[in-house]
């Protein structure tokens, strides 16, 4: 079943050989500490705003030790202030400006480009929503509108964006293009690949190195992955994303490379069980995956035990079906209503059990989760080199719309000739949380409630 796709430029652009298109990196480091204009969506506790900026102001835990964010936040913009709005009492407090327009946030005030780097966190506000029930972050306008200035200063800076580049494929692809064409180190996507790998691990098999559990924390190298299930427990879209990125960033380093997806298929309840029976997708799988959520010996703080409220589901509500032009087949499930559930299993060729894991967040959920990502967009932005590449974030982002248009036609597949292009992946290991600082800050550390950077008095 195939939509007619031109009824909104579902595939504009082509994306033909975007693995051979990267980034030009800074040749060094700056001298200086890079100044950062940091323009949100809202600023509120646990939204994302909150909780990249914590870790941005000073030292903060990465794999059990202080490391310093190496750059200097000198600007603030907030596109709207809910009730709970902290960007006022935070501009205060840490005498950084808040500024009334993204322009002012980059020129502070100059007229010119007067910042080195730009994080733009588009998630939480009150916003549109459109007809597939998508809501509308204006995250491609706060691009724009950034890039105009550096278009204007005849400079350009690195841009880090949050989670997908956008809730259209269109808008996703131009803003590639621009980064492409103008030269704009582009980093996006989200915290969850970066999560400790944890409890069940992964089973060993004739390659790596088992831990004294008997298990390995990674693939072997370029693995012939036939088949992989991911598994969250958050709601459809918003979550779907974070799913599918974990996903990818396990199965883009398979055996061959990343060459791109052929089709994807939403579907829900009994649709999606007879799928399932059908062969479709494997239960093996996702109750390998779920096992290794089961075995997992790190209750989140106040969630009881293991991950989330006693909530292990036997049976997932939807799930998004992926096709990769290699022949590869991955599902993406929710399972249950845990938002601190990330879960992974593959099965290998010639290997006769599959291989699962699930990431542990920290003790604070997902909050925590924003330690590791924070550090690495603070390396992207004194160095120019994002460490995931950007054509996975860009790949996620048209799976995620292409599954919305699925779930508008109630299981239709969409046909994705748009999306069948490969990319070089990268080794973003140095960057995840190995799960060191969740002996330092554990499930019996009280949260801090209010804005207080930095984990120096966990040390």
């Amino acid at each position: 079943m195939r939509p007619q796709l031109d009824r909104r430029q579902f595939m504009i652009g082509s994306a033909a050989g975007l693995g051979s298109c990267f980034l030009n990196p800074l040749a060094a480091e700056p001298p200086r500490r890079p100044r950062v204009a940091a323009i949100f969506s809202e600023f509120r506790f646990r939204s994302h705003a909150f909780d990249f900026l914590e870790n941005f102001f000073k030292p903060f835990l990465f794999n059990g030790k202080l490391v310093d964010p190496g750059v200097e936040v000198v600007s603030l913009y907030a596109d709207q202030f809910p009730k709970e709005d902290m960007a006022r009492d935070v501009s205060k407090r840490f005498n950084v400006p808040l500024f009334p327009t993204i322009e002012d946030a980059l020129t502070l005030g100059t007229g010119g480009l007067a910042v080195d780097a730009v994080l733009s966190i588009v998630e939480h506000g009150q916003y549109p929503t459109n007809s597939r029930g998508v809501v509308m972050y204006p995250r491609k306008e706060f691009f724009d509108r950034a890039v105009c200035v550096m278009q204007q200063s005849n400079r350009f800076v690195p841009f880090f964006n949050d989670k997908h580049l956008s809730y259209r494929w269109d808008f996703a692809k131009q803003m590639y293009d621009v980064a492409q064409s103008c030269g704009i180190p582009l980093m996006a996507g989200s915290s969850v690949p970066l999560a400790s790998r944890r409890g069940a691990g992964f089973q060993p098999a004739r390659t790596g190195e088992a831990n004294s559990a008997g298990q390995v924390e990674n693939l072997p190298h370029e693995a012939q992955i036939e088949e992989a299930v991911a598994i969250h427990g958050g709601g459809i879209e918003g979550y779907d994303f974070h799913g599918l990125e974990l996903l990818q960033s396990f199965v883009e380093s398979r055996r061959g490379g990343e060459t791109g997806i052929s089709s994807v298929e939403l579907l829900e309840g009994d649709a999606l069980m007879q799928a399932a029976k059908n062969g479709r997708w494997s239960r093996a799988l996702a109750d390998a995956a779920m096992q290794a959520e089961r075995t997992m010996n790190e209750p989140v703080r106040g969630l009881g035990k293991n991950l989330g409220k006693g909530d292990i589901p036997t049976e997932p509500s939807h799930g998004v079906l992926l096709t990769y032009r290699d022949g590869l087949r991955a599902t993406v499930l929710k399972y249950g209503t845990s938002s601190n559930r990330w879960n992974f299993a593959c099965r290998l060729k010639g290997e006769p059990h599959p291989w699962a894991t699930a990431m542990y967040n920290g003790p604070w959920g997902n909050r925590n989760l924003f330690k590791a990502l924070s550090h690495s967009v603070q390396h992207f932005f004194r160095t120019g080199r994002s460490p995931s590449p950007i054509e996975r974030t860009l790949l996620v982002s048209g799976v995620l719309d292409a599954a919305m248009w699925s779930h508008e036609l109630k299981g239709g597949r969409i046909n994705t000739p748009n999306l069948e292009w490969p990319y070089a992946p990268s080794d973003f290991s140095a960057f995840r949380e190995t799960g060191a600082s969740w002996k330092v800050l554990t499930r019996d550390t009280p949260e801090v409630k209010g804005f207080e950077p930095g984990d120096a008095g966990l040390s």
